[in-house]
């Protein structure tokens, strides 16, 4: 009589498939993050491909680790299309929700470093499921063009193409990049204009055609350093009665 597989595990089998997942996990949540661009979604996808991962016949696995990363891309693949009709039906407008993937990957090196920044995910958020798939495992986590196309159900050819295509959207739609020192210098700006209002300081800095959201369930652009100005203003005023 055959017993089957999920009868056959025990404690120990469990607890080695507990850790596998969890030295990996740090990649998958990278993954998922990047592809749906909100910690709170990638944290449950990841959740998910535990439960998979504790149901699935792993005797049948031969690389624990492209296994995993290669369900959550598919997953997160899946997420992405449902939440993009979610946020244009919500939202219209839509940000990406900041999360802390600095200790994503030992692995990744200070190159990769521009294929994670939150401002990228805004615009990977105007390609296509697939396409953010293949550019994120290329660009963020330098996986094999063989291996995106058996991640992404394509041939290799159509993965280098879906990589080159995201590429060349990044390229247009992104802006110079912006260097610490002037992250640093913007922030000093924004904290001093919250505390003290010290406004004409932030003006300064900020660019003639800067834009930014509204929070909310209604989003509004703001065009314009003046206009950026009195927005802040307003939200100061709600900090300082906090």
């Amino acid at each position: 009589m055959t017993v089957p597989a999920s009868e056959s595990r025990g404690p120990e089998d469990l607890d080695q498939a507990a850790a596998m997942f969890t030295g990996v996990r740090p990649r998958l949540f990278g993954i998922a993050y990047r592809m749906l661009a909100s910690a709170t979604e990638a944290e449950d996808l990841v959740q998910d491909v535990w439960l998979r991962w504790q149901g699935y016949n792993r005797a049948t696995v031969d690389n624990p680790a492209a296994f995993l990363a290669t369900t959550t891309t598919r997953m997160a693949i899946n997420a992405a299309r449902s939440a993009r009709v979610r946020r244009e039906i919500s939202f219209g407008s839509w940000l990406p929700e900041p999360g802390d993937t600095g200790a994503d990957d030992p692995c990744l090196g200070a190159e990769r470093v521009e294929a994670l920044e939150l401002a990228v995910l805004v615009l990977l958020e105007r390609l296509s499921p697939t396409e953010r798939a293949a550019y994120v495992l290329r660009e963020a986590f330098d996986y094999p063009y063989r291996q995106i196309a058996g991640i992404v159900r394509l041939s290799e050819a159509a993965a280098r193409q879906l990589v080159s295509r995201a590429r060349k959207h990044v390229l247009v739609e992104r802006r110079t990049p912006v260097t610490g020192v002037e992250r640093r210098r913007l922030l000093t700006a924004f904290v001093a204009a919250a505390r003290f209002g010290d406004l004409p300081a932030l003006e300064e800095i900020f660019a003639a055609d800067v834009t930014g959201h509204s929070g909310g369930a209604s989003r509004i652009s703001v065009t314009g350093s003046s206009r950026m100005v009195t927005y802040v203003k307003v939200l100061a005023g709600r900090w300082a009665r906090r």
